[in-house]
């Protein structure tokens, strides 16, 4: 199919198609869409009721702001910083739910969607477009809107695997020249130096790795440097897995599913790494029911995932995704993975945090607090790491685990502990 097939047209004239009252999706990450969104909310006074899903965008969501709320609500199944005081306001709302099955809201008609707004690369001499680095619930977004709207920009990342869609599924497209969002990688601090030197301890050769963005897993990865055939299977990554590439430390030559590719299904990093990815056959990008699913994740040796936590009571119950009843991100794919490596052969799963927020409170706590949620359950839970030391709940009772907690606490707070374990307990 010739390039001149391709519909396109103005944002004005794209966004016009959307109705009162339908159910709209917007690709996440750095391929959010901004210039589409921007010409959507500019429409706010013809509109009404307008629905919109998401995972984690970036930029700023003016959908959730005034005047533009009015004709917006977002009913997202990730609650990233710039939705986040729209929900805690009740202007918005989150739908609990494993990354892994979020296509089926889309594929089963729970959710059935009316248009989907998204970004990809121009297309190609044979009429292929790229949608770059987030894959992960997109492809059944496009695959069940009624209306597919694509923002076409030549700084998309063209990237192997599930993301690549023939131009003839956009209904509409707008052009776009403009840099994807990235974030350049910090200096990691002494603290999570710390801790990520005791995550690293638990990496064993030959292991596949899940980690998501951050400083405790750039520091993790930055501890790597004299390990020998690591591979990567995970729903995310960034900057911190380049240097293991390029020192051969990272290969997977040791994976079961896709051997020697990185399996992922969205990335969020520096220009660097968009460039890294862009036509590079040794990054595979798929859906997140493929990334994510626990049968497949299972199937590599030795999976090491390395999640975090805000909160994690004395039995093992880990709190992610709320502060007390705030909702503060989401459920994502901690438990796909947690579940995924402690099924794997020889994998760990890992919960790695300071021991302490910045204001000092503790983050081991006797109960979770009013309202939080619990994202992976103490049945689930296995390697705790803080930067005082690592502990192995799997196979301990409740008194043995909360000894265990209390052990990596920071010492500032294992008096209150032991006191509240004795008293739940009857605990040493």
């Amino acid at each position: 199919m010739k390039r001149e097939y391709l519909n396109r047209v103005s944002s004005e004239e794209a966004v016009s198609k959307i109705k009162s009252g339908d159910r709209v999706f917007i690709q996440g990450a750095a391929m959010t869409p901004q210039k589409l969104i921007d010409a959507l909310v500019s429409r706010y006074e013809s509109l009404e009721d307008v629905e919109i899903i998401h995972l984690h965008t970036e930029g700023q969501a003016k959908y959730t702001e005034d005047p533009f709320s009015k004709a917006f609500k977002i009913n997202s199944v990730f609650v990233g910083g710039n939705v986040r005081n729209s929900v805690k306001q009740g202007n918005g709302d989150y739908i609990p739910i494993f990354l892994s099955e979020i296509h089926r809201l889309f594929r089963r008609s729970i959710l059935p969607l009316d248009v989907a707004l998204i970004q990809v690369s121009p297309p190609d001499r044979h009429g292929y477009c790229s949608l770059g680095t987030s894959v992960d619930i997109t492809i059944p977004a496009i695959q069940t809107a009624k209306l597919v709207i694509a923002q076409v920009n030549p700084q998309v990342p063209r990237t192997h695997g599930d993301g690549i869609i023939h131009m003839s599924e956009l209904d509409f497209a707008i052009e776009a020249d403009e840099q994807i969002y990235g974030h350049e990688q910090p200096e990691t601090t002494e603290l999570e130096r710390k801790i990520g030197a005791n995550v690293a301890t638990l990496v064993e050769d030959g292991a596949t790795l899940q980690m998501g963005i951050g400083g405790i897993p750039n520091a993790a990865l930055q501890n790597l440097g004299s390990h020998k055939n690591l591979g990567i299977h995970t729903e995310m990554f960034s900057d911190g897995i380049l240097p293991l590439i390029e020192s051969g430390v990272i290969n997977g030559s040791q994976k079961e599913v896709k051997t020697g590719k990185i399996v992922t299904c969205f990335a969020v990093g520096s220009q660097k790494l968009y460039d890294f990815m862009d036509d590079n056959p040794l990054v595979h990008m798929k859906e997140a029911a493929y990334t994510n699913d626990t049968a497949i994740i299972r199937r590599n040796p030795k999976v090491t995932a390395i999640n975090s936590a805000i909160e994690i009571d004395l039995t093992g119950q880990v709190c992610a995704d709320t502060i007390g009843k705030m909702q503060f991100s989401g459920v994502g794919g901690q438990m796909d993975f947690i579940r995924g490596a402690s099924l794997s052969e020889g994998g760990k799963a890992i919960i790695a945090m300071p021991s302490v927020t910045k204001k000092g409170v503790s983050k081991i706590t006797p109960f979770l607090n009013e309202g939080a949620g619990v994202t992976t359950t103490r049945a689930h839970v296995h390697y705790i790491v803080t930067e005082f030391g690592v502990v192995n709940l799997y196979g301990r009772n409740l008194k043995q685990r909360a000894e265990a907690l209390i052990s990596i606490a920071h010492p500032d707070h294992r008096e209150n502990l032991q006191k509240a374990a004795f008293e739940r307990f009857n605990a040493k």
